[in-house]
This record gives C-alpha cells, sequence and structure tokens, in this order.
C-alpha cells in the first residue's frame, strides 16, 4: 500500500482576475515545483482554497493536476465534504482520474464525537479503494481527530496515515506512539516538521513549499541523510516566514508571497484576499531579503 513520505506541497490553486482556474498558471506552478525537489502535489488542500469551489471545478483542477504532474511524483487530491455521503460520492470520483492518495479532511462546521469522526471515516475506506490519508484540522473544522479513532481506523489497509495540523506537538507525538506503526504521520505545521520526522513521522505536507520549496526540501532530505544540524538549520530558518503567515489569513499570505516571488497564481479568493495589505507586503519583502 502506498506509503506517504516526504515533502508534500499542499499546491496554491492559481486563479485569474475573476477568481476563476488559471489551468496555464497553475501548469508552471507545478512545474516549478516538481522542479524543486517537492516529493508529491496535493491538489484542493486548506492552500489550495478547497472551500472556495464547487464539486464540478473540483473535478477539472484535479484533472489538471494529474495531466501536468504526469506521473512524475505521487498526486494527492483533497476530497473531504462535511457529509459523509458527500465525501464518498466525491471520493469514489477519483478512482479512474489517475489519483494516488485521497487527502480526507474531517467533517468540518457540524459539531461531531469521535464516534461520528469513527463512522465516517470508516465508510470512506470501505467504499473507495485509494489510499486515504486522514486530515486532522481541528482550528478551522472544530473537530480534532482523537489517536484512539485514529487507532480503530487502521483496521483499514487503505487508511495510510493522517495529516496533523493541530499545532498541538503531543497530539502528533499520540498519533505516532499509540496507534499502528504502518500509518504515517505528516507534520501540518511547518514549525514541526524536522521534530515530527525525529519522532517516527514520515514527512510534511508544507504550506511554505509553495514559497520556499528548496528550503523545506532542505529539511526532510538533510534527516534523511542523517545530518540533524544541517536539517535544523533549515527547520529554524523558516521562523521568519512563519512570523509573517500571523499577521493574516496563512493560506492567504502564501498565496501573497508566491505572487511577490513571480509567480503568476493570482489572489486568494475574498474575503481573505490579503494582496492590498501594505504592512503585510513589506513583511514578506524583508523576509525575502532574510533569505537571500
Amino acid at each position: 500500500m502506498f506509503k506517504p513520505e516526504g515533502i508534500i506541497t499542499p499546491v496554491l490553486t492559481a486563479l485569474d482576475e475573476n477568481e476563476k482556474f488559471n489551468p496555464s498558471a497553475y501548469r508552471d506552478f507545478i512545474n516549478y515545483l516538481i522542479g524543486a525537489g517537492v516529493h508529491g502535489i496535493f491538489a484542493l488542500g486548506t492552500n489550495g482554497e478547497f472551500y472556495g469551489f464547487n464539486q464540478q471545478e473540483k473535478l477539472e483542477i484535479i484533472k489538471e493536476t494529474v495531466k501536468i504532474v504526469n506521473g512524475r511524483v505521487p498526486v494527492y487530491a483533497g476530497t473531504g465534504c462535511i457529509t459523509t455521503k458527500e465525501t464518498v460520492a466525491f471520493s469514489k470520483q477519483m478512482q479512474d482520474l489517475g489519483v494516488d492518495v485521497l487527502s480526507v479532511i474531517s467533517p468540518y462546521f457540524v459539531q461531531v464525537s469521535q464516534d461520528d469522526i469513527y463512522r465516517h471515516f470508516s465508510e470512506v475506506a470501505q467504499a473507495v479503494d485509494l489510499p486515504t490519508l486522514m486530515y486532522n484540522i481541528p482550528a478551522r473544522t472544530g473537530n480534532n481527530i482523537d489517536f484512539t479513532t485514529v487507532k480503530k481506523l487502521a483496521q483499514y489497509s487503505n487508511i495510510v496515515g493522517v495529516k496533523d495540523s493541530s499545532g498541538n506537538f503531543d497530539n502528533t507525538l499520540k498519533y505516532i506512539e499509540n496507534t499502528d506503526p504502518r500509518l504515517s504521520v505528516m507534520a501540518g505545521n511547518d514549525s514541526l516538521i524536522l521534530w515530527t520526522l525525529l519522532a517516527g513521522g514520515t514527512g510534511a505536507i508544507s504550506g511554505c513549499s509553495n514559497v520556499f520549496p528548496e528550503l523545506m526540501v532542505e529539511i526532510y532530505n538533510q534527516w534523511k541523510k542523517g545530518d540533524f544540524e544541517k536539517a535544523n538549520a533549515a527547520q529554524k530558518k523558516i521562523r521568519a516566514f512563519r512570523n509573517v503567515m500571523a499577521k493574516g489569513n496563512p493560506n492567504s499570505v502564501v498565496k501573497r508571497a508566491a505572487q511577490l516571488r513571480g509567480h503568476l497564481v493570482g489572489n486568494a479568493k475574498e474575503p481573505s484576499n490579503c494582496a492590498n495589505n501594505p504592512a503585510i507586503d513589506q513583511a514578506l519583502l524583508d523576509v525575502f531579503e532574510y533569505y537571500k
């Protein structure tokens, strides 16, 4: 079964001035990321603004992603919806598109129990043959996937791991130490990539890799070589950019940073567009100088 590992980029969805998908700019950006050494491309994650597209638009974006990547790295596709029925139906559509692994966010907006979360992922796992990575981001969903729930869900062989964007390293450790060793635990917080790897995780789904892919890949590659000093130096260096991300909606800041670095990805969808914020722009330009 597929094993998620390395630095996976939750790729920004390139948009035109009317907030419509821009396939040509998207192609150029994905080619740049793969050329920089990322180990996978994840379409329609949080940084891809999955929340801003209808199902038909999502299908177009995923199809284009598979076409552009063309087997060079694994393709992850975000298929999680609020309801189980919708998540299952959309996930099933991925099976013939060439997607390598699903990323399924926990139910969001609606308040759910751990039993509800278990049933949700169980139904997806039983209905779809593709490898599935669970996505835990309680600050956005309002629902944390408890490690006990992850441990129960490990009975399904096509559930291959979990991405933890809780920002709570103890939560990540519980996934690693108290579930099933075959599961891949991926960092979702870029400040915790190296520490997740050292604890037994397998990589990261890194929003910052949209802007500094070589730096994020350096963390993983140096760790894999066993050079902790160089891996830690790369990990520390991302702090300056992370500090700027806190000044606005984080994935909107990431998109603005990519724009300022010359990538024609367009603005983030309103209302979280920070393109007209001089303070953020100046902070980002200062970070770029720091990284020179």
